[in-house]
């Protein structure tokens, strides 16, 4: 009985232990997942907030980029808008000028010598005179010209009744016809000239283009050669006689007419200068 005793107790003894030690356990186990929560918490919180910022940021900078977007597609509209306006005025501009300028070349006279056209020349009198030079196979001003050009039309303001004699010439390279084309159209772009920048009224202007026909150089040099690539301008006048004007109907009848040699050189009238030059030919 005694023996019996002393192993209960023994086993109660023991099992109190276990219970005890379980309890323990259980109670340090539950203390070391609140810490190692807490720690977690501690760790992640600040990088969930970043997270947080980063999306917040993200946003806003996608909602700034729309609104650049916006603007600037708006901005490009309107760019286009104002470029597309500013081509059609400037179209429209060109467009006038070419009929104005087409309009101003059509009532300029165009003759072989100035005597088929101006019945009363023998009253006018020469006021002044120049020429300017053109390189080979052109008919543009260089600015040296445009300087010789302005130099002239000084003395226009204080001319009365005049006209201007512009006669055009080539070397003798080349073609013939297209020649007197060249030197026709170097005329007209001394006209034209003159005509735009000092309002020159388009019935002063007489234009003859004597081709290769008359010769201030020989040809035989290039120096000679480049002399004759020239448009000689004469200022006349017959102020001496303020009632006499050119023949109005010597005017009419020359409109248009696009001979060429003049009749002082004695030589016969070329034939009438084509538009239409001969492929690859370039000529002076």
């Amino acid at each position: 009985m005694r023996r019996y005793r002393e192993k209960l107790a023994i086993t109660r003894s023991a099992i109190s232990s276990k219970i005890y030690l379980g309890g323990a356990s259980i109670l340090v186990l539950t203390f070391a997942g609140c810490a190692t929560k807490n720690y977690v918490r501690t760790q992640t919180t600040p990088l969930i907030q970043h997270t947080n910022e980063l999306e917040d940021q993200t946003a806003a900078n996608h909602r700034s980029i729309q609104d650049v977007d916006s603007r600037a597609t708006q901005g490009i509209q309107q760019a286009q808008t104002s470029a597309t306006a500013a081509d059609q005025k400037a179209l429209a501009a060109g467009q006038a000028a070419n009929q104005a300028q087409q309009s101003a070349q059509e009532a300029m006279n165009h003759a072989a010598t100035l005597e088929s056209v101006v019945s009363n020349l023998d009253t006018y009198r020469q006021v002044a005179d120049t020429n300017v030079l053109f390189a080979f196979d052109k008919a543009t001003l260089s600015k040296h010209d445009k300087e010789e050009l302005d130099n002239f039309a000084s003395q226009l303001g204080n001319t009365k009744s005049y006209i201007l004699e512009i006669t055009g010439g080539t070397d003798s390279t080349g073609n013939k016809d297209y020649n007197y084309q060249l030197s026709e159209r170097r005329a007209e772009t001394v006209a034209q000239y003159l005509a735009a920048k000092y309002n020159v009224p388009a019935h002063k202007f007489y234009l003859i283009g004597i081709g290769k026909d008359v010769e201030v150089a020989s040809n035989k040099s290039a120096s000679g050669r480049a002399k004759n690539r020239r448009v000689e301008i004469q200022l006349l006048s017959n102020a001496q006689n303020p009632n006499s004007q050119p023949d109005a109907n010597a005017q009419g009848n020359s409109q248009g007419t696009m001979n060429s040699a003049p009749a002082a050189t004695g030589q016969s009238n070329p034939p009438a200068a084509n538009t239409q030059s001969s492929p690859g030919t370039a000529q002076q």
